[in-house]
């Protein structure tokens, strides 16, 4: 079974409850971090890494004594990674997709593509859960290449629990693709509810099922569960704001170690998860 774990917005606390159920759910668990512009999952499991591997992607590299300057390959970039300027050609790597088109329309055949390390992956253990997680390289500004190599390291033997990044964009899309049943993180204020209405509206654009935490439950307004109640929406679990729950968290803590009752309330809502998966 595939969990992705993801919020509209960055801070609701959508590590933490991707950590914290990794751990309670118990054997046959592993953990993805998908969020490789600013991975933390680490940061409270503490694997022991026990490898890691360079993520590559291709850019095009122009052979200037083939090249004919008939701007070609600029125009079919949809990027505009490619200029053609008076006799010469430009390369944008930052801009650039991988998509090929270049290459592949290069009526003088002048351009290869070459490889560019835009991140790693790394692979970890935490007793018997598995741990991968990724990180871009800095100055990279296309992330799908690398959460793409965290993805492929899936081990379907295993229930995955998927830490997306935040927000609604294409990183997002590209975390919870193929997940099996998507948890949405958010908390009852004005804001929390405007980036909560944009991902309930991704994932039924996506066909996913999903339902909700609400962290800090007992701060802001009753807004965000009127609106669940009004559009369905399953509360999967609401987390009260405790200053011993924030101070284990600034401590890169689990709270469910620090505080051992919690471990049942996320073994709990395990078991509300797979009930609404199998309906």
């Amino acid at each position: 079974m595939i969990i992705p774990i993801l919020s509209g917005k960055g801070g609701t606390g959508k590590t933490t409850i991707a950590t914290n159920l990794a751990v309670s759910v118990g054997k046959n668990v592993q953990l993805l971090d998908c969020d490789v512009e600013e991975p933390n999952a680490h940061l409270f499991l503490k694997p022991a890494i026990k490898d890691r591997q360079s993520v590559f992607i291709q850019i095009p590299r122009i052979d200037k004594t083939k090249c004919s300057c008939c701007g070609k390959c600029q125009e079919v970039c949809a990027y505009n990674a490619v200029a053609v300027i008076k006799e010469d050609v430009l390369i944008f790597p930052e801009l650039c997709h991988s998509c090929g088109a270049c290459s592949y329309f290069c009526p003088q055949k002048a351009i290869d593509e070459v490889d560019k390390e835009v991140g790693i992956v790394e692979f970890g253990v935490r007793d018997n859960l598995q741990f991968v997680h990724g990180t871009m390289n800095v100055g990279e500004a296309i992330s799908i290449p690398v959460i793409k190599s965290v993805k492929r390291y899936m081990n379907s033997t295993r229930t995955i629990i998927i830490d997306a990044p935040p927000g609604t964009s294409c990183p997002v899309i590209e975390s919870v693709r193929g997940g099996d049943y998507c948890i949405i993180v958010t908390e009852p204020t004005p804001f929390g509810l405007n980036d909560f209405r944009l991902v309930v509206e991704l994932l039924r654009k996506l066909g996913l099922p999903f339902g909700v935490i609400i962290n800090r439950s007992d701060l802001g307004d009753e807004q965000t569960e009127k609106f669940c109640m009004e559009e369905s929406i399953p509360i999967l679990m609401r987390i009260p704001f405790r200053r011993e729950i924030a101070l284990a968290y600034s401590q890169g803590k689990l709270i469910v170690e620090e505080m051992p009752e919690w471990r049942q309330e996320f073994q709990g809502l395990f078991k509300r998860v797979l009930e609404r998966q199998l309906k």
